[in-house]
């Protein structure tokens, strides 16, 4: 019976130590992947900001007062000094204003980084209303799309790892609207009931196929952004008059009202849209 007891306690143990190196193998090759995937992601992201390095120092020669301008803007004032310096060089450097407007919108939606609406009424401020709009439809779609395949190659295990609840309950949602997805993007674009950026990471992992993703965004940003390119419009005429027009200002104060309508009525369009 002693014989029979160790040589069973001998088969447990073999099993757990076999359990705990099977565990310990499956962890570190996750460690391994996890940290490959972070590795990747520096790389495309060093990548974008050398190409936008590029754009900044083969832009034509600006004083000093000029280059402080240039810079992400974070508010009103940025928006219409960044505006004026790039007006005056756009007649004579066309191509070279448009490229860092674009890659520089692409490379915000592509890694979730906080100023595209800024950019985006720059546009309002800068071209006419049609050219402006399809600029941000086309690099947020773009963007949107970039950031979907880094997440459905790279970043799958991050994903999972730190918002295992939301993908989900997003999951759910997209199960519910499988046949008419092209409008469910458009309309979650339309309104605020997601991120955008966890929209761009979880929609991969959750099979929303590419090209409705694609199109709901380009359409469905192109709702709010008819507001944001109205009011780029209008700081342009209020940074172009010698005095400040009350009835620009009121326009300006008019849209981003406006823009808040989304959300101070999420609760009923959410119900009437499930």
């Amino acid at each position: 019976m002693d014989v029979d007891h160790s040589v069973q306690n001998e088969s447990v143990s073999t099993v757990d130590d076999t359990t705990t190196i099977t565990e310990l193998k499956t962890e570190n090759e996750q460690t391994m992947s996890t940290t490959k995937a972070l590795v990747i992601l520096v790389v495309i992201f060093s990548l974008f900001i050398l190409i936008l390095g590029y754009l900044y120092y083969s832009f034509p020669q600006m004083t000093e007062e000029e280059k402080k301008y240039i810079k992400i803007p974070r508010n009103t004032t940025d928006m219409q000094n960044l505006g004026r310096v790039l007006e005056d060089y756009k007649d004579t450097n066309y191509t070279q204003v448009f490229m860092s407007i674009f890659f520089c919108y692409i490379f915000l939606q592509t890694f979730a980084i906080p100023g595209s609406i800024s950019l985006s009424i720059l546009c309002g401020f800068l071209y006419p209303f049609l050219l402006a709009l399809a600029i941000i439809c086309f690099c947020s779609a773009m963007g949107a799309c970039f950031c979907y395949l880094l997440s459905m190659t790279i970043g799958r295990r991050l994903a999972y790892r730190y918002f295992p609840d939301r993908i989900k309950s997003y999951a759910n949602l997209v199960k519910k609207h499988n046949d008419n997805m092209f409008c469910y993007m458009m309309f979650l674009r339309i309104t605020p009931f997601l991120p955008n950026w966890f929209i761009n990471v979880c929609a991969p992992l959750v099979d929303v196929p590419l090209i409705p993703f694609w199109l709901g965004t380009f359409f469905g940003v192109a709702v709010p952004s008819v507001l944001v390119v109205q009011a780029g419009q209008t700081l342009h005429q209020v940074a172009s008059e010698s005095t400040w027009s009350w009835s620009s200002v009121l326009l300006l104060a008019t849209f981003a009202a406006l823009s808040l309508l989304p959300v101070l009525f999420k609760a009923k369009l959410r119900d009437k849209f499930d």
